[in-house]
C-alpha cells in the first residue's frame, strides 16, 4: 500500500491522530503517540476540560507537595493532558505532556513509551492508569523521587496556584535511531519559546534550537522522514484556531537545522476555502495536514525533500472529500 493509500485510510477517522509508535534504542522514552478512537462517531461529547488536583492541593499552604493535571478539549475525539506540580519549593515532582484520543465518552488514551495510559472521567473526578496495571513502571519516567502520575484527582473549580506551580508550558522527551529530543517551552514575554534539544549526536552543531512564537505548542512526533538514517523532530503549534509546524533536522548525526515548513495561505493548490482547524499527524513517513472547507474537508500529503538551502516540506497529494 503506497503512502497516500496509507494516509486516506489513516485520517478517515473523526480523530486525526498517528497510528505508529516511537522507535527506542536502550532504555530512553520512547515517542508518545496517540491511539484512534473508537466509535467515537457514535458519542456525544462531554467536554471534560478542567484543572484536577490531588488531595494534597488543600494543603498546600502547610507546605504540602501536590500534582495537578491540566486537561483541555482540543476538539469532539481529543484532549490535551498538562500535568505539573508544585514548583516554588523544589524542582517540580512531575511533567509530562500529550495528546489523548476518546475512547467512550469518559475515557481517553494515549499510547505512551509502547505503553496504553487511561484517562477516566466521572463525577468530577479523573482517574490516571496504565491499561495493564503491569506497566504503571513506564509513568515513572516522569517523576521524581520514584513518584508517579498515576492516580485520582478531583477537579478544582479555579485556576492553580500561580504562585506554585510549575510554568513550563510544554515538556516532551523522544527518541528514535539513538538520536533523542528533549522539547520543552516557555512564555516569554507574552510569546511561546520553544527550545529542541538533541541528545546522541556525533558533534552538536546548530543545537540546541531555539523558536519564539505566538501560539501554543500542541503535540510532538518523531521520525526519519527521508529515511537517510538521521532523524527529523516534527512540533505541531496553533495560534486562534489555526496550526502550524515547526520541524527540525539532524544532519548525518552531527547537527541539527530547522525544516522549511510552507504556510497554507502561500499555496494556491490547498488555501481555497481555508479557515483554520487544522490538524496534522505523521503516517509513515508522509506528513498529512488535514482541515474543513466549504464543501468538506481537504487532506493534504507532505514529503521532505531536500531544496537549494536545506530540506523542506513539499506537497504530494491534495484530496477533498
Amino acid at each position: 500500500m503506497n503512502a497516500n493509500k496509507f494516509l486516506i485510510l489513516a485520517l478517515a477517522v473523526i480523530t486525526f491522530s498517528s497510528c505508529k509508535e516511537g522507535k527506542t534504542s536502550g532504555t530512553a522514552p520512547e515517542a508518545t503517540s496517540e491511539v484512534a478512537p473508537t466509535e467515537a462517531t457514535e458519542i456525544n461529547t462531554i467536554d471534560v476540560s478542567g484543572n484536577y488536583v490531588t488531595d494534597d492541593y488543600s494543603q498546600r499552604s502547610e507546605g504540602y507537595d501536590w500534582v495537578g493535571v491540566i486537561v483541555n478539549q482540543l476538539n469532539d475525539n481529543s484532549i490535551s493532558v498538562k500535568v505539573r506540580s508544585r514548583a516554588d519549593k523544589k524542582k517540580p515532582t512531575c511533567t509530562f505532556d500529550t495528546k489523548a484520543d476518546k475512547r467512550d465518552d469518559a475515557t481517553y488514551a494515549a499510547n505512551v513509551s509502547g505503553k496504553m495510559v487511561l484517562f477516566t472521567f466521572k463525577e468530577g473526578h479523573l482517574n490516571i492508569a496504565t491499561e495493564n496495571p503491569a506497566d504503571e513502571a513506564a509513568l515513572f519516567f516522569y517523576c521524581s523521587g520514584g513518584a508517579t502520575f498515576a492516580g485520582d484527582y478531583s477537579k478544582l473549580n479555579e485556576a492553580l496556584d500561580a504562585s506554585q506551580i510549575d510554568k513550563t508550558l510544554y515538556s516532551k522527551v523522544l527518541m528514535i535511531q539513538d538520536v533523542g529530543f528533549n522539547i520543552s517551552a516557555v512564555d516569554k514575554n507574552g510569546q511561546t519559546e520553544l527550545t529542541v534539544n538533541a541528545f546522541g549526536l556525533k558533534e552538536n552543531h546548530g543545537n540546541p534550537q531555539v523558536v519564539t512564537f505566538k501560539g501554543n505548542v500542541v503535540d510532538a512526533q518523531v521520525e526519519d522522514l527521508d529515511t537517510d538514517g538521521s532523524p527529523e523532530v516534527i512540533v505541531f503549534t496553533e495560534s486562534n484556531g489555526h496550526g502550524n509546524v515547526l520541524a527540525f533536522s539532524t544532519l548525518k548525526k552531527n547537527s541539527i537545522i530547522p525544516i522549511y515548513f510552507p504556510a497554507v495561505s502561500e499555496n494556491a493548490k490547498i488555501n481555497e476555502g481555508y479557515k483554520g482547524q487544522d490538524e496534522f499527524t505523521l503516517v509513515e513517513t508522509t506528513l498529512g495536514q488535514r482541515f474543513p472547507v466549504s464543501n468538506g474537508t481537504r487532506q493534504v500529503s507532505y514529503k521532505l525533500v531536500n531544496g537549494e538551502a536545506g530540506k523542506n516540506f513539499e506537497v504530494t497529494n491534495v484530496t477533498d472529500y
